[in-house]
């Protein structure tokens, strides 16, 4: 099936028959791309287990460090952004392109508002000496710093993720903008639904596991 062929019965790229094929196969990738980062999440959170059970007080005396209001206040902004991220695919589907854009946008400046908070928690942590490397002067147990470092291991992998999802939304706002997503070609905001809810789902896990430790 030609290019041209392909762009004037469906919309969808000449190496597929269909554009519900496309979808489908677009679908299955990104759910396999989910997949590896499942596992590789997965191997995080098997290291946090084993830290756990060998060095408790430590992640007791870590969690002590922690902001719980800072930590609630990022929960609940990740978790708005996941149901303004629904709305715009919603909206896409509908064909409501700038209510479209304008639930990316919130979604984009949740993400920034986490950053923002994050970068204020990274902060406190140096001012009192919890910083890792070179700039390590807390007392503590000798185990702290080494479940610290996993701390800040795997927050700023997280946040890392969130960075990435920042430059697709607003690649995606942009797209929108000029017309080449639509309620016909939705696929890649729906992708970028199901990867800002697995960072989200991250953070869920996140949050609990290092700073309602000492509440428990």
């Amino acid at each position: 099936m030609s290019a041209t062929h392909a762009g004037a019965h469906g919309n969808h790229a000449h190496q597929f028959d269909s554009l519900e094929q496309q979808r489908e196969t677009e679908l299955l990738g990104f759910w396999s791309f989910l997949v590896t980062e499942v596992m590789f999440f997965g191997g995080l959170f098997a290291a946090y287990s084993v830290y756990r059970y060998l060095y408790p007080h430590a992640f007791h005396e870590l969690s002590e460090n922690m902001s719980v209001l800072f930590g609630t206040v990022n929960t609940a902004v990740l978790l708005f952004s996941s149901f303004t991220m629904v709305l715009a695919v919603h909206y896409c589907k509908a064909g409501k392109m700038n209510a479209t854009f304008w639930a990316l946008a919130v979604t984009m400046l949740c993400a920034f508002m986490f950053l923002g908070v994050k970068s204020v928690e990274y902060y406190h942590k140096y001012e009192h000496g919890m910083m890792i490397g070179k700039f390590w002067h807390h007392e503590g147990t000798p185990e702290l710093k080494l479940v610290t470092s996993l701390y800040f291991f795997m927050t700023g992998l997280h946040a890392v993720h969130i960075i990435i999802g920042i430059g697709v939304i607003v690649w995606l706002m942009a797209r929108v903008k000029r017309g080449t997503v639509n309620a016909e070609k939705y696929m890649g905001i729906e992708l970028m639904g199901l990867y800002w809810h697995f960072v989200d789902l991250v953070w869920v896990f996140l949050f609990p596991l290092f700073y309602l430790v000492h509440t428990r």
